[in-house]
């Protein structure tokens, strides 16, 4: 006989919604079990520990700002309001949810080894004060785990994930709620919705000036329309082309949540030129299951290489500044620093070359990533590093991009190069990715950090494991 104490035992006429990166109302999961009850209490936290990691990341902080205004707007067109705070995470959401009355909490599972630990603390505080906490699937396409390996816990390799993925089971499409009813008290000490604070409240950092993207359901939803309508049919034949820029840009929206990758899937399926975009969301999903069965990835190699990387603080810092001398790596990472974005073609070129050319730890080039990138997901960015690096899932850990015939073949007018190193503006496209030592000498352009093909001999000599 259940216990008549016990949280599922009870009616539940109050719960809280913790919103974490599934700011949306649509297809919402967590949200749409919270409705159920008769009053709701939609809150976000923002969590000291993480707030402690990411003051310096002004981009994606300024996209999570927007993000919870557009959230609150949607919940107070429902009736309801978000409900803020900040403090610890665990302690703070089951404060939240005692002052409310609450007798259930509902959240979104993710995938971190922190999230993982946070979630464990905060399900095993609010048992002991008779509060159930449930969690739910909707931050991923197909939910890690739900995939596996003959006798392992994640796949390794993408193709058979995805050949599994494409046949796997989706979750029902979750409805959005038709009303929220917040606790009684809002106006009178009890629970209030608190406000969303301003950036320099959070960082003493300032955005990239580009990096203008709006943040939240809204806009992530008018941007998918956008794009679909003037870019998927021809997405596969033109994603690689670094001028062009005709990718989606939809990561962030994915990242927070404010875009239901699953939804998102299921409705451009069949569609002309829709197979090589739902593929992008499978990577992801596919590094969220690695990262799910081994958090340790997020810091450590997943696969060892039996040697030391190389300590070059140099290199490092001309490679963050886009002064290598490689004009295709340069123009990325000054598309980094001014956008907050990275075309992921020129993410791979300037991943290989810090790691294979310049021979430095792919951690320092994901942290300097992670400082600018709106996008700036734990699981595909550490691990699509690892990727290139040769420490991660990739079949062939040995995969090397030359710059030069990159820039070549996916910028082979050097318009790219020119929108973001304006002193090779007048170069010709034949010399615009190896400009001659004096056309770089005139135009003030540095010479090639290192030579490409005496690096790579020299990484092949490297030991491997």
């Amino acid at each position: 006989m259940d216990d008549p104490l016990s949280p599922a035992a009870r009616p539940v006429t109050c719960a809280v919604m913790v919103f974490t990166r599934d700011l949306r109302i649509a297809d919402n999961p967590a949200l749409a079990a919270a409705a159920g009850s008769a009053r709701v209490v939609p809150l976000f936290v923002f969590d000291d520990a993480v707030l402690a990691r990411c003051h310096e990341h002004a981009n994606r902080l300024a996209f999570l700002l927007e993000s919870l205004h557009d959230l609150d707007q949607s919940l107070r067109g429902l009736g309801g309001a978000l409900v803020v705070r900040r403090g610890e995470w665990a302690p703070t959401v089951l404060r939240t949810a005692i002052g409310a009355g609450a007798s259930q909490i509902h959240v979104a599972e993710d995938v971190s080894g922190y999230a993982a630990r946070r979630l464990a603390r905060l399900t095993a505080d609010a048992a002991a004060a008779r509060i159930g906490v449930t969690s739910h699937p909707g931050i991923t396409a197909v939910r890690p785990g739900a995939i596996r390996p003959p006798g392992g816990a994640a796949y390794q390799i993408f193709t058979p994930y995805y050949r599994r993925w494409l046949d796997a089971p989706r979750r029902p499409r979750a409805a959005p709620p038709a009303r929220i009813t917040l606790p009684g008290g809002i106006d009178t000490g009890g629970i209030d919705p608190g406000r969303i604070p301003r950036l320099g409240e959070l960082t003493a950092a300032t955005p990239s000036a580009a990096a203008d993207t709006a943040g939240g359901e809204s806009a992530g939803r008018a941007r998918l329309l956008r794009w679909v309508a003037d870019h998927l049919d021809s997405y596969d034949a033109a994603r690689d082309d670094l001028a062009a820029d005709r990718t989606s840009r939809l990561a962030p929206y994915f990242h927070l949540g404010c875009l239901s990758p699953g939804a998102v899937a299921a409705d451009l399926s069949g569609r002309r030129g829709a197979a090589a975009f739902v593929r992008q969301i499978a990577w992801r999903d596919f590094f969220h299951q690695v990262l799910a069965a081994r958090p340790d990835a997020a810091s450590r190699d997943y696969r060892g290489r039996g040697d030391r990387w190389a300590d070059d603080a140099g290199a490092l810092a001309a490679w963050q500044a886009g002064q290598t001398g490689y004009p295709v790596v340069d123009a990325g990472m000054r598309q980094l620093a001014a956008e907050g974005f990275l075309h992921n073609r020129a993410r791979m070129i300037v991943a290989s070359f810090l790691t294979k050319d310049l021979y430095i730890d792919w951690r320092q080039g994901a942290a300097h990533f992670l400082r600018y990138l709106l996008d700036g997901d734990i699981a595909c960015n550490q691990l699509n590093w690892q990727w290139v690096a040769g420490t991660g899932t990739d079949a062939n850990p040995h995969r090397i991009f030359n710059p030069t015939l990159q820039g070549r073949r996916f910028d082979p007018a050097g318009d790219y190069v020119r929108r973001y190193v304006p002193e090779l503006t007048g170069l010709p496209a034949g010399v615009i990715h190896e400009p001659p030592a004096a056309a770089r000498e005139a135009l003030g352009y540095p010479a090639p950090l290192v030579d490409h093909q005496a690096a790579i001999a020299e990484y092949r000599r490297r030991p491997r494991q």
